[in-house]
């Protein structure tokens, strides 16, 4: 898919899924979907990078933080709510989407979904060389983990449910324009117009996205041969 395509159908989907959300926030006050995963970097990390001791970025002191009700840094890079809290607050899921990472979360919190986005992360590995953060081919690892959990909890049949009727968000790109073709210029070497780097990142989303689908087909495989993969997400 080329990228005007690619930015096209972002664009409509956005603005798709505000039309549905003010709907939605209008019309009932049942959950839309059963639960919220999100991946990707800062723009959606709701907290992960508070826990791996050797990760640079991290949202944990003033001004982060201070239109929250309780005015205090959450490892949001945020003033106040991130894109996963005001869409899981507009679909009546939850008010906050916890970090995957955040010690002791409750089986409640794992039934309705979860973040597992790092700050600093990228499609390419390179961008998590830089910051240290959880690079985003890593997170279907831990979404691997978060379905295990799941399980433990509510069983095979409603994980499935669950996972097959989420909302998923999938944010990042920025830190791999960022810190490897303009600040650092290593892929500008292997890249010398920002095209063929786009069309590179185009490629790492799509291999992303399969993981993910193989992933999901993987578990409810197990369960029903006939099961068909959804994701609603953006």
């Amino acid at each position: 898919m080329s990228t005007s395509k690619t930015l096209t159908f972002t664009l409509f989907f956005i603005a798709t899924l505000l039309a549905s959300c003010n709907a939605a926030a209008n019309n009932t006050t049942q959950p839309l979907f059963p639960a919220i995963l999100i991946f990707g970097d800062s723009t959606v990390d709701t907290g992960n990078n508070n826990y791996p001791l050797n990760i640079i970025l991290k949202a944990t002191h003033i001004p982060y933080g201070i239109d929250l009700p309780d005015h205090k840094a959450t490892g949001r890079f945020s003033n106040g709510k991130l894109i996963p809290d005001i869409l899981a607050a507009k679909f009546n899921i939850k008010q906050f989407v916890p970090p995957f990472l955040q010690p002791n979360l409750s089986d409640q919190e794992i039934v309705t979904g979860v973040c597992f986005a790092s700050a600093g992360a990228g499609y390419d590995e390179r961008s998590s060389l830089s910051s240290q953060a959880i690079p985003v081919s890593y997170q279907p690892t831990m979404f691997r983990s978060y379905i295990a959990r799941l399980k433990s909890i509510v069983g095979d049949k409603k994980a499935m449910e669950i996972i097959n009727n989420a909302l998923v968000v999938v944010s990042a790109g920025t830190n791999d324009f960022i810190l490897n073709f303009y600040t650092i210029p290593t892929r500008r070497l292997e890249y010398p117009f920002i095209s063929a780097y786009q069309e590179f990142i185009l490629k790492r989303l799509d291999n992303f996205l399969r993981v993910m689908f193989q992933t999901c087909s993987q578990i409810i495989s197990n369960q029903n041969q006939n099961s068909i993969v959804r994701f609603r997400g953006c």
